[in-house]
């Protein structure tokens, strides 16, 4: 019967209730925190479009990681700044790479806190794209062996989850294929699978220093307009093996979490990224919104969408926020 039998308000009364009908939780135990590193020694250097983010030196990254994992945040993912690039991106699958030795480093700080590597080479080319250059074009098959191996070197570094995102075809089946070849059957690949040439990424580019030299990266990142071809990506990257998929962005694309999260029953992350990041600040800064409201409220849309992982530069503060 209608109203006045029924009254939806009468669970929305006190905190106390709809705390107890809530449906949607955000925990800790979901989140992973980016970082970057970059050469040099005590390095703390603040990324002007992403205040409160900073690139980090190895030694400094360490004693971060250690205070992320004392916050009960179970898991970081590293990008790397190398100190020089070249058109092949080799400062990527060097044994002794930027990222190589923070993993290491991470390792010895905070041995039970999950490390996850970007496998991608657009930080490390001279170019700023995601794979090797042939003939003006970015040649997908003769990138594959060095996201391969890129993976490989992170892993062998100590390296827990791989996660490629670099969008070529094929490289999930790769990097499983050498992973498994090499005797690493355990580690999992976190396949950035529905990935979106995105506006949002702009901050990221001046934080990792990877902005495309020429041209964009509209041939291999997926077309914003497209959502079912989001699920043949995903179901693509499950058949060469990937464990987990995301999508990224996150809040322009809570449609594609949401699908995906009905049509597979697999572990799906989200990437709240650098752009989303520093609208909120912006906005907060100028006063037009409550940050603390908002960072919370976008977080559990994440998660209410469907993500069980969430990938945020807010982790740290979450983790304060709801401890």
């Amino acid at each position: 019967m209608p109203f006045p039998i029924h009254r939806p308000r009468r669970l929305r009364r006190t905190e106390a209730l709809r705390g107890f009908v809530r449906e949607t939780h955000l925990n800790v135990s979901s989140l992973v925190y980016p970082l970057f590193v970059c050469p040099g020694t005590k390095v703390k250097d603040e990324i002007k479009s992403m205040p409160g983010n900073y690139r980090w030196s190895v030694d400094g990254l360490a004693e971060e990681c250690r205070s992320v994992h004392d916050l009960g945040i179970p898991a970081v993912i590293l990008f790397g700044i190398p100190e020089s690039k070249d058109e092949v991106g080799s400062g990527a699958y060097d044994p002794d790479g930027i990222v190589q030795r923070a993993v290491r480093a991470v390792k010895k700080a905070a041995p039970n806190l999950l490390v996850i590597c970007d496998v991608c080479l657009d930080e490390y080319t001279s170019h700023g794209h995601c794979g090797l250059i042939k003939n003006g074009e970015i040649d997908n098959d003769s990138t594959l062996p060095l996201l391969a191996k890129t993976a490989r070197m992170q892993v062998e570094a100590g390296a827990d989850i791989v996660a490629p995102s670099d969008m070529m075809d094929g490289r999930v089946g790769a990097i499983r294929k050498d992973l498994d070849a090499h005797g690493f059957t355990q580690v999992p690949i976190l396949a950035y699978a529905a990935k979106y040439a995105s506006a949002f990424y702009g901050p990221f580019r001046e934080a990792a220093d990877s902005a495309p030299k020429f041209g964009d990266r509209k041939s291999y990142q997926m077309d914003p307009a497209n959502q079912r071809e989001a699920l043949r990506e995903i179901a693509l990257d499950l058949e060469e093996g990937a464990d987990i998929v995301m999508v990224k962005p996150a809040l322009p694309y809570l449609d594609i979490i949401a699908l995906a999260r009905r049509e597979f029953d697999v572990p799906i992350a989200a990437y709240q990224v650098s752009g989303e990041y520093s609208l909120i600040e912006a906005a907060a800064r100028l006063g037009w919104m409550n940050r603390e409201r908002t960072i919370l409220e976008t977080l559990t849309s994440i998660r209410r969408a469907g993500a069980d992982i969430i990938l945020t530069y807010y982790a740290k503060e979450v983790a304060r926020l709801l401890g």
